[in-house]
């Protein structure tokens, strides 16, 4: 193993670890305007009247660089973890990012969907793109250039490096596994009904896995992996095992905020208990209640009336869900942590940066 996929120092470690300045935001911003640009004139539909282009710049404008950005800006600070900040050059930032980009673009193909089949309303604090007047059900189509986006970036930027095919069964397999964790949750819990029997603890790991965990945290290293020059398996293999448990840890921190979050910081008001969703916290009265307590649950889980909503959040309390979760927070902090040091293919920063991000978040 070379010595750039090992960490030097702690002072180094630490450096490497701290979030993203205001200043990598903004260079990370610059570079999707050149690839949208890009997208919108492509030469393989050249001939697209002006109205065409038009609504694609609008489409990609309104949906891609509109949220947190972690993802994205995750490859660059994984490049810089592993290589040294000072040895990354132009060329090698400007591939960081543009791969970070394509995250962005899944991201928001991801979104655009869901939010057509969850019959959402809002995202992001607007309109969710299929609920503007003149686009509709036009955004099933715009779901599906989403995605192709990600495909002509990869091929105008990564065709001539020896990792290319990598990046392709990467992106291509992190989209099925996506896809497939998306099935799982609409047939888990589908619209209009209540099944709590497929509420355990295997179906929604597997959810949370496939669903958020290989896109949100397995993806962005890897592609870091990939453009540093990283190609033992092992090496892979020690990430995904790290990540895909740091994933299950932020999306089950995500249920517990939807229910004991503070609306005005995480900025929306939960709505898991109504929307009928197979999250930790029901998982977890389902297997502490008693007979009387499963069934308040089955009566009130997933009706749209505040007092049901109230109901079940009143027994959650009385299940102590949230001391529960305080405990496998803490737990969860100290086995990755354990691991990340453990492992020695990889600089811990790689790993520290993201865990440092979401840790006790409360939002």
């Amino acid at each position: 193993m070379t010595s750039t996929a090992t960490a030097t120092t702690a002072n180094a470690d630490a450096k490497r670890s701290k979030p993203s300045p205001p200043a990598d935001r903004q260079d990370f911003l610059a570079v999707f305007d050149t690839l949208r640009d890009e997208l919108v004139n492509d030469p393989l539909i050249a001939g697209q009247p002006e109205f065409s282009k038009a609504w694609m710049q609008r489409m990609l404008d309104f949906n891609v660089p509109g949220g947190k950005l972690n993802r994205g800006m995750a490859v660059l600070d994984v490049l810089k973890a592993i290589k040294g900040t000072e040895h990354v050059t132009k060329e090698e930032a400007f591939k960081a990012n543009a791969l970070g980009w394509c995250i962005e673009w899944l991201q928001a193909f991801f979104l655009v969907s869901d939010d057509i089949m969850d019959n959402s309303v809002t995202r992001r604090g607007q309109p969710c793109w299929y609920r503007m007047p003149e686009v509709g059900t036009v955004a099933i189509n715009d779901g599906i250039i989403l995605e192709s986006c990600m495909y002509r970036i990869l091929k105008n930027h990564f065709r001539s490096t020896p990792y290319y095919i990598e990046l392709l069964d990467l992106f291509h397999e992190t989209t099925h596994q996506t896809a497939h964790g998306q099935l799982l949750d609409l047939t888990t819990a589908p619209p209009g009904t209540t099944d709590l029997s497929k509420f355990t603890v295997n179906n929604y790991m597997r959810i949370v896995t496939f669903k958020t965990a290989y896109y949100s945290f397995y993806l962005p290293v890897a592609c870091g992996m990939l453009i540093s020059g990283i190609t033992d398996a092992h090496a892979f293999q020690a990430a995904k095992d790290i990540l895909l448990i740091m994933g299950q840890y932020f999306q089950i921190q995500d249920d517990y905020l939807d229910c004991f979050g503070d609306p005005d910081v995480i900025g929306k008001i939960g709505t898991d208990i109504q929307d009928n969703k197979c999250g930790w916290l029901v998982v977890q009265a389902l297997q502490k209640a008693s007979s009387s307590q499963q069934q308040i649950i089955k009566d009130n889980y997933g009706r749209g009336n505040l007092e049901a909503v109230q109901r079940v959040k009143k027994l959650y309390y009385e299940l102590e869900l949230e001391p529960l979760f305080k405990q496998y927070e803490a737990d969860s902090h100290d086995k990755l942590l354990k691991m990340i040091h453990q492992q020695e293919v990889l600089p811990p920063a790689v790993f520290t940066m993201l865990l440092n991000k979401i840790y006790k978040r409360t939002k």
